[in-house]
């Protein structure tokens, strides 16, 4: 990378807790056993005041982690394609994903990543611990969100949503992508006890984060804890959209 070029300094804003704006130009590798040929950075993390762990991936021609990820039986994981081509596995099942392409594994269920370009694909990958209830089971779920339909977000026709899992109780959390066109808006400043790690696939904006409004832009992390105020409104010449994860389906735990 070598020295610096001006004064250093950084967009980034690192509230634990509370909540945190990751800038892509910050960012350091972290070693991860069992990922080869991959550059990949920790994001969100129980360090961080999440209940998950969300990574940001760059695997490398001939990438993979032939080791797999997750697995564990109270371990769910997800992985989101940003660009490239993988072949994704979950246990026996093989699936090629290209950019927009999508993969969960359920508890109990190792995923394999394996790059297939000559050169890079970039990924967002997410695990947590799943919250059991009794009588449901989660499945294996894929898919490409450019072949899911946009629905209008709350009655507003400039804001749109699409869910990338199903909304079924045996599930303990969703992902999402949500898409801004230009000057659109939440419809009111959000306090809700869910928390959301998001990762910004286009555009500029606005964020209220706790009551204080943020500049963001595509290639942005943010990470919004529990009952941190959140809204955003688009600005610029292209829509707004991220792709983020949010617990759901769940009763509060005393």
């Amino acid at each position: 990378m070598g020295y610096p070029k001006d004064l250093l300094s950084s967009r980034s804003i690192i509230k634990h807790g509370l909540y945190a704006l990751i800038a892509p130009e910050g960012l350091v590798n972290n070693v991860v056993p069992g990922f080869e040929n991959c550059s990949m950075s920790i994001l969100g993390s129980p360090k961080l005041g999440a209940s998950f762990v969300d990574y940001i991936i760059t695997m490398h021609e001939g990438g993979k982690n032939s080791e797999g990820f997750c697995g564990q039986e109270d371990v769910e994981s997800f992985v989101y394609v940003l660009e490239g081509k993988v072949k994704a596995t979950a246990g026996e099942e093989e699936h090629v994903l290209e950019g927009s392409g999508y993969l969960y594994c359920p508890p109990g269920v190792k995923m394999y990543l394996e790059n297939l370009e000559a050169g890079d694909s970039r990924l967002f990958l997410y695990k947590q611990k799943y919250k059991p209830l009794e009588g449901r089971k989660p499945w294996v779920v894929t898919g490409h969100a450019n072949q899911i339909e946009f629905r209008d977000y709350d009655d507003m026709h400039n804001v749109h949503i699409k869910d990338l899992l199903p909304a079924d109780l045996d599930f303990d959390m969703n992902f999402h992508i949500l898409s801004f066109d230009p000057a659109a808006s939440h419809p009111f400043i959000e306090t809700h006890v869910q928390e959301h790690g998001a990762y910004l696939l286009s555009g500029e904006g606005m964020y209220n984060l706790d009551n204080e409004w943020i500049p963001v832009k595509k290639g942005d992390y943010i990470f919004m804890g529990p009952y941190v105020h959140q809204a955003a409104y688009a600005v610029g010449r292209e829509p707004l959209a991220y792709v983020y994860s949010k617990d759901c389906n769940r009763d509060a735990s005393l």
